[in-house]
């Protein structure tokens, strides 16, 4: 069931109806019931696959805690949950990958290779809630969890609808006990959730959705472009990419946030990072935690030698572009962030050497908005990788990046009329990405809403009914789907 569907207008407002009708000892199997719904509207036999990843963590978190299990014991434990887990990842996601890159090698040494590629589907979001299952299990091992023996609540941390498809990624500390709170109706929690839902579904279906007809156009057929259309298309898609899964996010958190459950933030106006290592501590921040605390110190983090903690923060970039999808382009992208990462690094002395020459530091504002636009141009370097069908496209996309022409006209001007959008819906588009930025910038220190909060009712509602207008007049539904979906 997708968050900007019909189904779904229905669907959350009766959910939260029951929950709020049922006594508190009753709501977890309702919410289950309905988390089994929600993500049956895709498809229903998948079920099955999330149930046997469920069970087996879920055994593996008891045995973990059993008095008396030696600490070899445990590990074998351990393994065997996280082989297990993951080899369900590994078949529907990577299996194919796989098979076809053996399959290319084979046939560049004459080798007899007859193993074919499996015709099977990708479950929505086994990625999310296999991390959030292993997560729960690593926990337990470490001590920092105690193991859930209620197997119903259990279920509910991994299928927890708002959440379970495209996370945010929820660790069990943070999670598992709200199951087991009583949350009395909240008129603010519920008017606070359902602001943000409206928000999310603004960015989905005003910008991202909009976006997206632009951006499929030329990423679909990137060399019938050149010049300009391609740089607009790439600028285009990290506001699509943004818009879609930080829509998301705020529609999950805000959904959650109406039966008084508090999920974690997963983006923090990361366009206005001013390096990429702050970019990653505000984009997708479920996941880059998860990351930095179960591969990245695991591996040494940063207390080993250089060259070791250059290769361990290198190694973690690779697997998260790994995560994102099992293709040469996502690793490539996962690549490009390490390289930043680690010429950030590497040239820290000699930035710091250029700024001081060139007065820079001198001018502080200039200074920090020079390396924002830095920042957010080696992000979109990265996108292309990202966005594009194949390698050869990307390499195409970013080889025909040109602005002007030898004789200074601006190189590909009038292909802007073919990408997809009419003028008056490129205006509404550019003028949302505008009015959502003004909007971030505002809230650097606190929400939109509790600035609203202290208003009068009248302007306070008067931006309420123009939120829910603007998603009516200038939404497009479609039902896209989101595009963190296919992870």
């Amino acid at each position: 069931m997708l968050f900007n569907s019909f189904e779904f207008l229905i669907f959350s407002p009766l959910v939260t109806l029951l929950y709020y009708l049922l006594p508190q000892r009753h709501r977890w199997w309702m919410l289950l019931i309905a988390s089994c719904i929600f993500y049956m509207m895709f498809i229903p036999q998948y079920i099955v696959i999330l149930a046997v990843t469920i069970i087996i963590d879920y055994i593996a978190g008891i045995w973990l805690e059993k008095p008396g299990i030696s600490p070899c014991n445990r590990k074998r434990i351990l393994t065997v949950s996280i082989l297990s887990t993951c080899g369900v990842l590994f078949i529907f996601k990577y299996f194919n990958f796989f098979n076809a890159n053996v399959a290319r090698i084979a046939a560049l040494f004459h080798w007899n290779y007859s193993i074919t590629a499996l015709e099977i589907a990708l479950p929505i979001g086994l990625s999310f809630h296999t991390f959030q299952s292993l997560s729960y299990v690593i926990e337990v091992y470490r001590g920092r969890q105690k193991a859930e023996h209620h197997f119903g609540i259990y279920s509910l941390y991994v299928m927890f609808y708002p959440q379970l498809v495209a996370g945010p990624i929820e660790r069990p500390q943070n999670l598992l006990h709200q199951f087991y709170a009583n949350h009395p109706f909240n008129y603010r929690l519920v008017t606070d959730g359902l602001k943000l839902m409206a928000w999310g579904l603004f960015k989905k279906v005003v910008i991202a959705d909009r976006l997206a007809i632009a951006v499929s156009t030329v990423y679909g057929e990137p060399r019938e472009f050149t010049g300009l259309p391609l740089i607009v298309a790439t600028v285009f898609f990290a506001f699509q990419i943004y818009c879609d899964f930080s829509g998301y996010s705020d529609i999950a958190i805000g959904a959650a946030q109406v039966m008084g459950f508090r999920l974690m933030d997963n983006f923090n106006r990361p366009y206005f990072s001013k390096s990429v290592a702050e970019f990653w501590k505000r984009w997708h921040i479920s996941l880059s935690t998860w990351f930095r605390d179960y591969l990245y110190i695991p591996l040494g983090g940063n207390r080993v030698k250089t060259w070791r903690w250059q290769f361990n923060l290198f190694l973690t970039f690779l697997v998260s572009g790994f995560w994102h999808g099992a293709h040469w382009t996502y690793i490539i992208w996962g690549a490009l962030h390490g390289c930043f990462m680690l010429g950030s690094i590497w040239t820290q002395k000699i930035r710091h050497i250029i700024c001081h020459f060139m007065t820079l530091d001198r001018h502080p504002i200039l200074h920090k908005y020079g390396k924002i636009a830095g920042t957010f141009s080696l992000v979109c370097i990265a996108w292309v990788f990202f966005r594009a069908n194949y390698v050869q496209d990307a390499w195409y996309i970013l080889s025909h990046l040109q602005i002007l022409d030898h004789g200074f006209h601006l190189v590909g001007w009038s292909q802007l009329l073919h990408m997809g959008l009419s003028p008056y819906s490129l205006i509404i588009a550019i003028v949302a990405i505008i009015l959502m930025e003004s909007f971030h910038a505002i809230q650097r220190h606190r929400s939109i809403r509790q600035m609203l909060s202290e208003k009068p009712w009248w302007f306070r509602w008067s931006v309420y009914y123009s939120l829910v207008f603007s998603i009516y007049f200038f939404g497009v539904f479609k039902e896209q789907q989101f595009i963190y979906f296919q992870f």
